[in-house]
């Protein structure tokens, strides 16, 4: 089987989580012998892909009239701010006046459209010209079905289906609802709702996520498979001289996007609780995003800032290397789809607090977890873990167990057979 995949980033040139499940996705398909056109803006040249082609929509001569009047159109509409990474708003009506630059300058049309490889403030442009990419690469190439990850690459594949016929299957890794709670992006789940409507065949990360896309889009339940993430192997990642503590100190940690969505603020007053009672603890931050500042200001309101820490982007062995110090692991989101990060700590021999409202919370049991908003219960869970090391050991012990379990190999078998019914190769 061969498929055309469109994603938005590849490691090691991502931003989030997206592109560490695309990473898992292909090297388990790569394994069942499964082929893949990978399709990004921009290719690198150094990602470690395992079988097929990646390839940069980037230097692709294309036109932009190629994109369905539907969606051109859709992408048309002007909207108040710019769009970031997960983003919480839009910017102002830059595919049209892509679209005037490439008719008469003729630079998009005949040279290919620069892509910056991310989410930066011509995202919408981007979006739309990698659309006109993706029916132009459709063309050019066979394949039995097309395969594509979150809101940016759905007009791509619908592009795709339509110049093809051949089916496709979108993949909700998050949906504006979890980025933005109610005070949506109405650009982004009209894209959102155009390509959970096209689509042949649904998958979504959890049944949180399966739920939202039956509420709020209105998804047929029929068309929508629920495959959990799996967690890439990297225990091992770190020597010896690499796993040494630094510090003596007990160390809680807080890795993601600094944004409405991961509930940093409830890491930061929790935190603040902790330390009430236990003073020599030392609290780690790392990330970035739109609400940093406000975090900075907090933690200094809170006379904290000689116990927490701000790293910054984290990435690859950082992220390990982060893990190696840490006692603790908190994810506080308001709304997460899944969430790798828990697994990752765990398989450091790090115990996780949860919030309940993610969907690795579906298939964890050796968690500890709580409402995102409860601080006292976030705080005491905090407390135990790092004042009971009985509790710490044994949390520590079955935790690593239980993320070892939860692989890639068994999420790409439920993809393949997802694949399978979407080409009539089963019922």
């Amino acid at each position: 089987m061969r498929v055309l995949m469109f994603g938005w980033e590849y490691p090691p040139h991502i931003s989030g989580g997206l592109g560490t499940a695309c990473l898992g996705i292909t090297q388990g398909l790569a394994e069942r012998n499964v082929d893949i056109l990978f399709v990004v803006p921009k290719a690198y040249g150094d990602e470690p892909f395992p079988r097929g082609m990646l390839i940069g929509a980037e230097g692709t001569p294309h036109k932009l009239q190629q994109v369905p009047r539907k969606i051109g159109q859709l992408l048309q509409v002007n909207v108040p701010s710019k769009l970031q990474a997960y983003p919480q708003a839009a910017y102002r009506g830059l595919y049209e006046t892509e679209q005037k630059k490439s008719e008469t300058e003729g630079t998009a049309t005949h040279r290919g459209f620069h892509f910056s490889g991310g989410y930066g403030p011509n995202l919408l442009a981007e979006v739309a010209h990698y659309a006109s990419v993706g029916g132009r690469i459709a063309r050019d190439y066979d394949f039995d079905l097309i395969h594509s990850h979150d809101w940016p690459t759905f007009p791509a594949g619908i592009v795709a289906k339509k110049v093809t016929g051949k089916p496709l299957v979108v993949h909700v890794h998050a949906t504006e609802y979890d980025r933005s709670g109610f005070n949506i992006n109405k650009q982004v789940y009209a894209i959102e709702k155009m390509g959970i409507d096209e689509a042949d065949r649904i998958i979504c990360v959890s049944n949180l996520t399966k739920h939202k896309l039956i509420n709020f889009y209105h998804a047929d339940e029929r068309k929508i498979e629920v495959v959990h993430n799996g967690v890439e192997h990297f225990e091992n990642a770190l020597n010896d001289e690499e796993k040494i503590r630094i510090t003596s100190e007990k160390v809680v940690s807080f890795l993601g996007r600094i944004t409405y969505q991961k509930g940093p603020a409830f890491f930061v007053e929790a935190a603040k609780k902790v330390l009430n009672y236990v003073p020599n603890v030392r609290f780690v931050m790392a990330g970035d995003g739109d609400m940093l500042p406000a975090m900075v200001d907090r933690v200094a309101q809170h006379r904290m800032g000689d116990r927490f820490h701000f790293t910054g982007f984290l990435r690859g062995k950082e992220v390990a290397k982060l893990f190696a110090q840490t006692d603790v692991f908190v994810m506080t989101s308001v709304s997460e789809p899944f969430g790798i990060v828990p697994l990752e700590a765990m398989q450091m021999n790090v115990p996780v607090v949860l919030s309940q409202q993610s969907g690795v919370s579906e298939v964890l049991k050796y968690a500890i977890k709580v409402d995102f908003w409860d601080i006292d219960s976030l705080a005491d869970a905090i407390y135990g873990l790092i004042t009971y090391p009985a509790l710490h050991s044994f949390l520590s012990i079955n935790g690593h167990i239980e993320s070892l379990s939860l692989s890639w190999a068994d999420a790409v078998r439920k993809i393949e057979r997802c694949y399978q019914k979407v080409v009539g190769k089963v019922a």
